[in-house]
């Protein structure tokens, strides 16, 4: 029924069209996808790893050059939220063509998994990555049955 609509149309023309408004969005900076495969979506400062074992959950951020006494860690309901404000100094009378680095607050919430303990939480920040180590509840880690 509906190929007779599309029967006098050039189907190229459409596919055209995507291609010129996706080079568009990649262009002026639009897109909420990443550019590349090791890009990070748009506003997600710092880029973020997150590694479990069965006693923890470690939690690895990416910023160099902050000040950890100025980093605002919190755990609410399984939810680890870092916030802070990362600032880089430039040159005022530089006209830059190109800035890819981050500068002002940031705020990231991380979903933890169910069976962490907030009372056991480890925060260090060292070489650029602040590592966060959340303790699994005893309840939950994993133990060994014998049989008789």
């Amino acid at each position: 029924m509906f190929e007779s609509l599309f029967s006098g149309f050039d189907t190229d023309i459409f596919d055209e069209f995507k291609r010129l408004e996706s080079e568009m969005l990649q262009l002026f900076g639009n897109s909420p996808w990443p550019a590349g495969i090791r890009a990070m979506q748009r506003g997600a400062f710092p880029p973020v790893n997150v590694g479990n074992t069965p006693e923890r959950v470690d939690v690895y951020l990416f910023a160099a050059g902050l000040d950890p006494k100025s980093l605002d860690l919190s755990i609410q309901q399984n939810l680890l939220a870092v916030s802070g404000s990362h600032k880089v100094k430039v040159d005022e009378k530089a006209d830059y063509y190109r800035r890819e680095r981050f500068d002002g607050d940031f705020r990231r919430v991380i979903t933890l998994p169910d069976d962490v303990d907030p009372d056991r939480v480890e925060a260090r920040y060292r070489d650029g990555v602040l590592q966060v180590t959340i303790q699994r509840r005893e309840s939950a880690r994993p133990r060994q049955i014998t049989v008789n």
